[in-house]
């Protein structure tokens, strides 16, 4: 099943191997993913080519600076004939969520994406809406410095299992992609090849994916170098490690194996970290970059040789 999500995925997604396998990893890890890239490489294509590979629903917000929270959520209406409060679902209630552009609007409507995140639930008007499950948010924004943006505040970047770039296709990719063009291949023809209930299946077995305590010390190691790196000045929070633990279970899973070897702690980490931690003024003028901080941190890092 998974090599099926995967060739169909990258088929029409071209030449982004890294980042499909990554968009798998957190949805069979209950996580969503921040996507931030410049315009026109591809983000939508990713959620909407998943969706459709997955047989899920799929809803899209396209954010903006007037989008408000009801937009997001739903809204209670009154219905004259009855008399009473009906609640209207927002686009939220879909199976996977495409958050576009998320930070073109205010933190107020930002903030609405945080219940339905972290408890797979909206509230509208004292009353608690389940969301559907398997339930994911792949938010998409615009490099900061784009004008028009409003920075993602930490508590809600945090709740993000990993931020991924895409970057431009290579050569031979882009012309893939330009053929897929011209035949008509696009997101939209996509056909299903798993349903949800399969999904919830993998992810079960996930979740049963063996850690051992070597490699849960060997991942909180990592995360409490972040906290005493100088060059940061906020380190990994306890809820970056269970990102951590779950996405090297769904990685380690997606190797065939049922068990989590210390390679799978590092393949996901600079992915799961990078976002969350914020480096110091005198850093950033220096040019550093987090990516590399997080490498030279899992370097220092004794691997466990004994499972």
């Amino acid at each position: 099943m998974i090599d099926k999500l995967r060739t169909q995925i990258n088929e029409y997604f071209v030449g982004k191997e890294d980042a499909v396998e990554n968009v798998l990893i957190c949805l069979l890890a209950g996580g969503h993913v921040l996507i931030e890239d410049v315009p026109g490489v591809g983000k939508t294509t990713l959620a909407r080519v998943l969706a459709g590979s997955v047989d899920m629903s799929f809803g899209r917000i396209q954010f903006t600076p007037d989008t408000l929270p009801g937009d997001v959520t739903g809204l209670s209406v009154y219905n004259m004939k009855t008399g009473e409060f009906e609640y209207r679902e927002g686009a939220i209630m879909r199976s996977i969520l495409l958050a576009d552009e998320i930070n073109r609007t205010s933190p107020k409507t930002q903030s609405a994406l945080l219940e339905a995140m972290a408890e797979g639930s909206v509230t509208v008007d004292g009353t608690k809406y389940d969301l559907p499950d398997p339930f994911m948010v792949i938010a998409t924004q615009n490099p900061t410095e784009f004008i028009g943006t409003y920075p993602l505040p930490e508590a809600s970047v945090d709740r993000f299992m990993m931020r991924l770039s895409i970057g431009y296709p290579g050569k031979e990719e882009e012309i893939k992609l330009a053929r897929n063009h011209i035949e008509g291949r696009t997101a939209d023809k996509v056909k299903p090849v798993c349903s949800a209930s399969e999904v919830l299946e993998m992810k079960k077995k996930v979740r049963d994916t063996i850690v051992s305590d070597n490699c849960l010390a060997y991942a909180r190691e990592i995360i409490e170098l972040t906290r005493s790196e100088s060059r940061f000045i906020l380190g990994a929070s306890p809820r970056a490690l269970l990102s951590l633990i779950s996405a090297s279970q769904a990685k380690a899973y997606l190797s065939g194996r049922d068990f989590v070897k210390p390679d799978d702690i590092k393949a996901v980490a600079v992915n799961v970290l990078i976002h969350r931690l914020v480096l110091t003024p005198e850093s950033r003028i220096a040019g550093e970059k987090k990516d590399a901080i997080i490498r030279s941190i899992i370097l220092k890092v004794k691997v466990p040789t004994k499972e």
